[in-house]
């Protein structure tokens, strides 16, 4: 592994692993049951040039794609020219990418031949990935070099709710982070992590690109994101390591249920009885048997769910982090195991919990190296946001005795009762975890139909399920184990899936409005 702290760049720390681990695998791309490519990191290396000499090292680079090796191709050419990236959501519709795109100031946009339409006459430069094959491969662009001070990356982070923001972020937060990491995490050569999650988000263009390669590991893209799928991907390649989020794990934990209760009695109390004593399972298997642990964050994890996953042999890491520091802010470790919490901070990274109430909670603020420079173009939001070198996160949580961060939700999503207890839908939702549900979203009733009665009570869910009356069951079984000011009192069924984040963060306000055009006859009384 490279000593990333002897580096000034991302640039120039790419550069030199593409050539320390010239001989290893830096990518494969899976297409289906047929692998697409595969290249060396000095098959990546070649590959990138002749789109490094299509750069300046005055532009701002901007990527639309989905997850694959020209992504990161693009990336690594754009940091080797000194030039600025701009990593924009694939999933946003045609308009939305365009208005970030002019946001930006980008001067090219990188993206797919697909997608080329949608941005005709913007006033960029549009290289179509597809075509870099067709560019001159002796083409050269001279390196040119840049400071921990200088900006990195322009980065587009929506949260849960509100007007998207352009995170300013520096080639000396991205280093600091990656020191973290990987002084907790290490990986080392013959390591392959599946990238699976959007690499314009921060948690994989941190983990699925930059990580792997200082440490000449291997990144593996598919193209396809059907469960079985993956879960064919990750046998074939026998991945190590994968970042996912709680809705990804959700997923997996179903399909291994079903897979358990397909099996014969015998066969399951011996499974059974291997989970109990905390040995690896046969399950383990189902996800290539070599695969030593997932990242997840995003959004609240479940403790069930991670711990679930801990007993068969796969533990979960669970961490917290923002695009406003990078990547992650707080992490557990791997021994001892801990699903309660989001982890302590990691190296150079202080927190603390400001106003706090009742059980110590607060909102959570943090300082350290991995924190942007501001929000391009917006000073007074950034005011507002670092204030004396403090992140100010609208997050609400609490620090326990061994400086473990628990979350609780976001202040602005506090709901107050009528008789004056302060709750988080967050912290209900997750008290619904393994329940069953596909979705769960929890609401004030008068928040969604203001000026109405009480009669549903103050709490309504809305649940997307396959069977709805079986949810209604669920919920009221829980509810009896919850205070009574945090129960449920109505459900609403809901067909479609959630609007959700790039890092598949629920956006409540998108869903409210939506759940708005109903009438309050749709509340299904418990």
């Amino acid at each position: 592994m490279i000593d990333v702290r002897s580096y000034d760049s991302l640039g120039e720390l790419l550069r030199d692993a593409c050539i320390q681990f010239k001989s290893n695998t830096a990518l494969i791309e899976a297409n289906r049951k047929r692998e697409a490519a595969r290249y060396s990191f000095l098959d990546f290396k070649r590959a990138a040039e002749p789109v490094a000499a299509m750069f300046a090292p005055t532009d701002r680079v901007a990527i639309v794609m989905s997850n694959q090796s020209k992504w990161l191709i693009a990336a690594y050419a754009a940091f080797y020219r000194g030039a600025v990236l701009v990593p924009i959501d694939f999933k946003l519709t045609g308009p939305e990418q365009v208005a970030l795109i002019a946001h930006s100031g980008a001067t090219v946009l990188v993206t797919e031949a697909a997608l080329r339409s949608r941005f005709e006459d913007i006033g960029v430069r549009v290289l179509v990935a597809e075509a870099f094959s067709d560019l001159d491969p002796d083409g050269k662009a001279e390196f040119v070099p840049r400071q921990r001070e200088d900006l990195a990356t322009v980065v587009y982070s929506s949260g849960t709710g509100g007007t998207p923001k352009g995170c300013m972020l520096s080639h000396g937060a991205y280093l600091s982070q990656l020191d973290a990491l990987l002084d907790r995490f290490p990986m080392e050569p013959g390591d392959r992590y599946f990238s699976i999650l959007p690499t314009n988000h921060a948690i994989d263009f941190m983990c699925g690109f930059v990580g792997p390669f200082v440490c000449g590991a291997t990144v593996v893209h598919q193209r396809t994101l059907r469960p079985e799928m993956i879960l064919a991907t990750m046998k074939r390649y026998e991945v190590t390591h994968m970042a996912v989020v709680p809705l990804v794990l959700t997923a997996f934990e179903r399909a291994v249920k079903e897979k358990l209760d397909d099996l014969p009695d015998w066969k399951r109390w011996a499974v059974d009885a291997l989970m109990a004593t905390g040995l690896p399972t046969p399950v383990k298997s189902a996800f290539g048997g070599k695969l030593r642990m997932m990242f997840c964050g995003g959004a609240p994890t479940d403790r069930k769910l991670a711990e679930f996953f801990s007993d068969i042999g796969i533990p979960v890491v669970v961490g917290y982090g923002l695009t406003e520091a990078c990547t992650v802010l707080t992490v557990n470790r791997l021994t001892p195991f801990r699903a309660d919490s989001v982890g302590c901070p990691v190296d150079g990274v202080e927190i603390r919990i400001a106003g706090a109430g009742p059980g110590g909670i607060g909102e959570v603020q943090v300082r350290g190296p991995t924190l942007m420079d501001g929000y391009l173009d917006a000073p007074e939001l950034t005011a507002e946001t670092l204030v004396d070198g403090w992140l100010h996160t609208g997050d609400l949580g609490w620090l326990d005795a061994s400086n473990h961060l628990h979350l609780v939700g976001r202040s602005k999503n506090m709901i107050v009762t009528a008789g004056g207890k302060n709750i988080y839908p967050e912290d209900i939702e997750g008290s619904f975890g393994g329940v069953g549900f596909e979705e769960m979203a929890i609401y004030a009733t008068n928040y969604l139909w203001p000026a109405g009665d009480l009669e549903f009570g103050e709490l309504v869910a809305v649940v997307r399920a396959d069977d709805v009356d079986d949810a209604r069951t669920a919920i009221r079984a829980q509810n009896r184990r919850l205070p009574d000011f945090k129960r449920v009192a109505g459900v609403v069924p809901w067909n479609d899936p959630f609007p959700r984040t790039a890092s598949m963060k629920l956006k409540r306000n998108v869903l409210a409005e939506s759940l708005r055009t109903l009438n309050r006859d749709a509340v299904e009384a418990l």
